[in-house]
């Protein structure tokens, strides 16, 4: 066993990757440790980056980057400061020096000679002493295997003896992993391969996991890790690397578990695998993890797959990009990156048919498009019908099951689907939001605010798109703009160009009463949709004759947009003609929707616009009204329902 030394007030122990200071410990990667145990051999002289990587990562693939983690891990225990050192001082262009004296515990530190015949013998880098006597070693043995085994907690011994200690973990956040990769485009892979972590510890049915758009946001970041704990509300935060071999078939994760809100090491661990088998690396990955936080894993038949198998490259490749393509979605045009993210899932698909992940893409980018067609909602209704087939008792098949149902009108499966798709998995945080926003559409607000909350635990930053949009929505329908606006504005500070977002500001004006915000929006809407024409039309109106005028001109220009097959907005019209008073218009663009649905299911959520926007308060007590209720299979009390 690797023998403790000391480097100025610290003490350092190999065999348990410990380094402690006045009682405290902290815990490091095997890898940070083995960096300082080289430079402790050579203490006060410059070692380079070469000879470093060459003896750490003896015949595997690294950069410069990795080490300089290690050494920026190293100068966070030590708490030295790379612009005055006082610990370990960085050589411009050649290397690293321990500035600090190292002092052996238990005697002479190895000599440069010796750990070159250490090398040559295929022994360890860490550090040996020499010159004990085997009488005192075999005492030393006596009293320190049960010790190493307490410290090591072998089988459980030392929680035997004196309990578990570590803190307790009920939530927890992975932050997206540092692509260490050689070519900065890799970015999309490092991206894949943390929600792909992400969508595993998820499983853990005993502890709340963040979801992946709330953490995005801390890509890069320079917060601490309790300001970000504090922000997520989470005690757990994973946090590593990601690096794709120069070939492109080897992939190697590191990670490590951090009790946050006290900087905590908890554990860390590093896996490779060949990159067909990423499926099973993250699985086992997952494992680990939620062992060291004593959590239980959801049954293996609930799991997107039951076993992990090869991946095809080519499919996982086209894959990571079609994620990488609809998380743009809110960039620029939705329809346009929605649709591009679609391309590369059907390439993932034709290279493999069985690829799970590639189908839940699909469905989603499809799902997503503003301007549907018989040939997208095939498609997507495909693609639920696959995931169906693949995973028949995950939470994605049920919420893929949900949402057909739901736009078949079947009200009642639906619910039960949703249901099952949040027994399934508590962390699905796209079932909690949907389910939240199904409740709210049956005029059950109570219960669909208990989802919205729900979900905000998951997604505690909703400000990134394409999912930010959904609670602004619930906010306003209760009145509660007030909060509505600030969020929406928040989400347009990092999403200035999205056309959604500014139709959503716009409704939200509307509701609050701002009728020069309003329409400045919908001109904004228009402009970034590419009609610029229409946003001039609109603030020559409203400049001539006010806010009724440049209303009723927004109606005909999206009725021309309308019949020219350049959007698909029927029930929203119908909004727009109820703000204006038109009951006959209002009722024309309902039934137009309803007809769309019947004869070719490209209806769009006519049944949301139809109970919760206050436009329509003016229709909802006409008796056409309740007989569009009845055909849509809701009952008549429905059409009575409005939020407290």
């Amino acid at each position: 066993m690797d023998d403790d030394f000391r480097v100025g007030a610290w003490l350092v122990q190999p065999s348990l990757n410990t380094i402690s200071r006045n009682g405290t410990s902290t815990r490091v990667e095997p890898k940070v440790m083995a960096v300082l145990v080289c430079l402790s051999h050579r203490t006060g002289e410059p070692v380079s980056k070469e000879e470093l990587l060459q003896t750490v990562w003896r015949g595997t693939f690294v950069s410069d980057d990795v080490l300089k983690r290690c050494v920026s891990e190293l100068r966070r225990v030590f708490e030295d400061d790379a612009r005055e050192s006082r610990v370990i001082e960085t050589i411009p262009k050649r290397g690293y020096r321990l500035v600090l004296a190292v002092q052996s515990v238990n005697g002479p530190v190895e000599t440069k000679e010796d750990l070159g015949q250490a090398e040559k013998g295929g022994r360890s880098v860490y550090p040996r002493r020499l010159g004990r006597k085997a009488g005192v070693a075999a005492v030393a043995t006596l009293v320190l295997v049960p010790g190493i085994l307490v410290a090591l907690n072998v089988a459980g011994i030392r929680d035997q003896f004196f309990g578990d200690k570590r803190p307790v973990i009920k939530s927890l956040a992975v932050l997206p992993l540092q692509n260490l990769s050689s070519d900065a485009a890799q970015e999309y892979f490092a991206d894949g391969m943390s929600d792909g972590l992400i969508s595993e510890l998820s499983q853990i049915g005993s502890v709340r996991v963040i979801s992946r758009t709330s953490v995005m946001r801390y890509k890069k970041t320079e917060k601490r890790l309790p300001d970000i704990a504090r922000e997520l509300n989470v005690e757990g935060i994973i946090e590593g690397t990601v690096q794709r071999s120069p070939a492109g078939d080897r992939v190697r994760i590191t990670a490590q578990l951090l009790y946050a809100p006290a900087e905590r090491h908890l554990w860390a661990g590093t896996y490779e695998r060949d990159l067909k088998d990423v499926l099973s690396l993250e699985r086992d990955l997952t494992q680990e993890i939620a062992r060291q936080i004593r959590a239980k894993l959801v049954p293996q038949s609930q799991l997107l797959a039951v076993q992990p198998r090869p991946v095809n490259l080519k499919a996982l490749e086209a894959y990571l990009q079609g994620k990488y393509q609809f998380d743009r979605v809110g960039q620029g045009f939705a329809d346009e990156e929605a649709d591009k993210a679609a391309e590369y899932f059907q390439q993932s698909i034709m290279a493999d048919p069985s690829f799970l992940q590639a189908y839940i893409g699909l469905a989603e980018a499809y799902d997503w498009r503003l301007l549907p067609s018989r040939e997208s909602a095939a498609i997507m209704e495909s693609a639920r019908k696959k995931i169906a087939e693949l995973a028949p008792n995950s939470s994605v098949a049920a919420l893929a099951l949900a949402r057909a149902k739901q736009d078949s009108w079947d009200w009642t499966g639906a619910e039960a689907d949703y249901r099952r798709a949040i027994a399934l998995d508590p962390n699905n945080v796209n079932a909690h939001s949907d389910f939240a926003q199904f409740l709210d559409c049956l005029g059950r607000f109570d219960e669909g605010w208990k989802e919205w909350q729900a979900a905000q635990e998951l997604n505690p930053n909703p400000d990134r798109l394409p999912w930010a949009l959904d609670l602004p929505g619930a906010l306003a329908s209760r009145g509660k703009c007030d909060q509505a606006i600030p969020l929406i504005l928040r989400i347009l500070e990092g999403n200035p160009n999205d056309g959604q977002t500014h139709l959503d500001l716009s409704d939200c004006y509307y509701r609050a009463g701002n009728n020069r915000g309003e329409v400045e929006e919908l001109g904004k809407t228009a402009a970034l949709y590419g009609h610029p024409e229409i946003e001039t039309h609109l603030k020559q109106a409203y400049a001539a004759n006010g806010y009724q005028a440049a209303l009723r001109q927004w109606a005909r220009d999206l009725e021309h947009l309308q019949t020219t097959k350049q959007v698909y907005m029927p029930a929203y019209l119908a909004t727009v003609y109820g703000e204006l008073g038109d009951k006959e218009k209002a009722f024309y663009w309902l039934e137009e929707d309803y007809r769309s649905h019947v004869s070719g299911g490209l209806g769009t959520d006519l049944w949301h616009w139809l109970i919760t926007h206050p436009s329509l308060e003016l229709i909802r007590r006409d008796p056409r009204y309740f007989d569009l209720l009845r055909r849509l299979g809701l009952p008549q009390s429905v059409g009575r329902a409005r939020p407290l």
